[in-house]
């Protein structure tokens, strides 16, 4: 018999108490409750560095199994949204690929595109994962109902979010939180399509 993955990672969870058994649930409770995921760019979904070409050409390194998560998300009914200040045509290539019709490049307060995008589709912030790993993500990290960053995310980051993947930005932690949601729900094998 196949042993399923926990929700949190045994080295994320701490000496059993009634205060970490509350949180577990409260944990859990966040996880059933995500109805679309917003996610930055650069160090989430990229390993936060930049190739320059001689050209000048800025090139970003991208997890397949984030990718293939983030379809499998999207034929299960879930929103995905991205919002970054980041400004790679190869990157919207990238995500337009996979069938994200919401990107919003270049944005320097994502707070505003944010709160359009609640709007846009009825959603509460309380149904919303955003996961970001650097200090234009906090304001939102604040405000959604699960708060998520990579393994490496900044110290401000690390200490106000919900769930740190044990993976860093570029190399499955957005397939990580994704995959977690949907096993929570029930959801992660309703439809799995292929790999890109």
């Amino acid at each position: 018999m196949e042993r399923q993955q926990p929700l949190v990672p045994a080295d994320q969870i701490p000496a059993s108490s009634p205060e970490t058994s509350v949180e577990l649930v409260h944990l859990f409770d966040k996880f059933q409750a995500v109805r679309a995921f917003i996610l930055d760019v650069d160090g989430v979904l990229t390993d936060n560095s930049v190739h320059v070409t001689e050209s000048g050409e800025q090139l970003r390194r991208m997890s397949i199994r984030d990718g293939l998560g983030l379809k499998i998300a999207l034929k299960n009914g879930f929103q995905v949204c991205i919002i970054t200040g980041g400004r790679s045509q190869g990157v919207v290539k990238r995500l337009a690929g996979l069938g994200i019709e919401h990107v919003y490049s270049g944005v320097e307060d994502k707070w505003p595109v944010f709160q359009q995008f609640l709007r846009t589709f009825n959603l509460k912030a309380s149904e919303i994962c955003y996961m970001g790993d650097d200090l234009p993500d906090l304001q939102i990290l604040q405000k959604v109902g699960l708060s998520a960053c990579p393994a490496d995310a900044v110290a401000e980051i690390r200490s106000t979010v919900d769930y740190i993947s044990p993976l860093a930005g570029g190399s499955g932690c957005v397939r990580d939180v994704v995959e977690k949601v949907l096993k929570t729900q029930d959801k992660w094998l309703g439809f799995v399509p292929a790999a890109t």
